[in-house]
């Protein structure tokens, strides 16, 4: 397949005429409000739909991130078709790239890791000596949850005790089922990854074919564009940014004393992918292994302002600067998007929640019917 400026004429064949060029343009006013059977048929379906998704989670989730990777490779796919490169031995090339990535990342990070595990548990006695200050107003939370249960749990309706059976959930067995779970969602992730990017705009052209009208086939067209063009542009700049956070933060985190930058900055590249919880996360993994690295209390906390200071000049100034002109998003709904997806799928639909719901805004603005939503999702 060419490049993608002869996508758009080889995908459509014109079935109707064009309005002529002398036609006055009309100037766009807002969308008009969709009819109520239409808006509640869509409620019930999208309801079903997130059901699904919640219940297959297994099984969804590779896919979708597999639909996002494809999203970002697809112009690197697309430039190796100037070179006439077949795209099995492309798709292939570009899916172990990025498997070797994340084994590389796994195997720098394992050592540094494992070593701050093993220095944790006999580093616990020290942590809570410095942050003494803090025992007396979480002694006094227990207090208040300890008689809160004893006042409410185990307590039957004849006031008899009920009995109370635990479940046998070991560390090891939660470990092992994770790490089983994880492993069998990248493998899942990586083949689907390969054959969609075998199959490039396949299933793009058999939309196209069986569109009735060309109106609607150019409008599937402009939106797959569109979308591509968008969600690819959104997370090469957000992994670029991320990339410089990481490098800022490791080196911070060497000079102020903490060690391991590869493992700080690697952390925060990672973290800085969540809005608003990452940096959460961040600021107090960066506050605790202060306290556990640094003597004075003051300088135990300028790794994590440090890291702070990073985040806020790149997620409220540089960022959003160079994604203005594409995204304009409601923070509101940028926020319930990220819980609701957390929720959901973890800290993978936590990641997703921004390019989702940017794709949801590029298919309402396109679409008459669904205009009145795009324009409540705009910021």
């Amino acid at each position: 397949m060419g490049a993608s400026q002869d996508t758009q004429p080889a995908l459509l064949s014109p079935v109707e005429d064009e309005p002529s060029a002398d036609v006055p343009k009309i100037k766009p006013s807002l969308p008009s409000a969709p009819d109520l059977t239409n808006v509640f048929l869509a409620a019930l379906f999208l309801l079903a739909a997130l059901a699904a998704c919640y219940v297959a989670a297994a099984i969804i989730l590779p896919v979708v991130v597999a639909f996002v990777l494809m999203l970002v490779l697809q112009p690197a796919m697309r430039f190796s078709q100037r070179f006439y490169i077949p795209r099995g031995i492309a798709a292939a090339f570009f899916v172990l790239v990025l498997f070797g990535g994340l084994v590389a990342i796994g195997l720098v990070l394992s050592g540094p890791a494992a070593s701050w595990a093993q220095k944790l548990p006999s580093s616990i006695p020290k942590l809570q000596e410095r942050l003494s200050y803090l025992a007396q107003p979480i002694s006094a939370v227990e207090a208040i949850l300890n008689r809160a249960e004893s006042l409410t749990s185990n307590i039957g309706a004849h006031g008899k005790p009920l009995p109370v059976t635990l479940a046998d959930h070991s560390l090891s067995g939660e470990l092992l089922n994770s790490t089983r779970y994880l492993v069998s969602g990248l493998l899942e992730m990586l083949l689907v990854l390969f054959f969609m990017l075998m199959a490039g705009e396949t299933f793009l052209r058999r939309l196209v074919e069986i569109l009735p009208r060309f109106k609607n086939k150019r409008q599937a067209v402009e939106i797959s564009q569109q979308i591509e063009s968008d969600i690819a542009a959104y997370l090469i700049t957000i992994t670029m940014m991320n990339a410089a956070v990481g490098i800022v933060t490791g080196l911070a985190a060497y000079l102020c004393g903490l060690g391991d930058p590869l493992l700080w900055g690697t952390v925060a590249f990672l973290l800085n992918y969540v809005p608003i919880l990452g940096p959460i996360i961040g600021v107090s993994i960066f506050f605790l292994a202060g306290l556990l690295s640094i003597d004075t209390l003051w300088l135990a906390c300028l790794p994590a302002a440090l890291y702070l200071t990073v985040h806020v000049l790149e997620g409220e100034t540089i960022t959003p600067m160079l994604l203005a002109r594409r995204f304009t998003i409601n923070p509101v709904l940028v926020i319930i998007s990220l819980v609701f997806w957390y929720w959901m799928w973890g800290v993978a639909g936590a990641i997703l929640a921004t390019p989702l719901l940017a794709v949801t805004k590029i298919i309402c603005d396109r679409i008459e019917t669904l205009k009145p939503f795009g324009h409540f999702i705009e910021g």
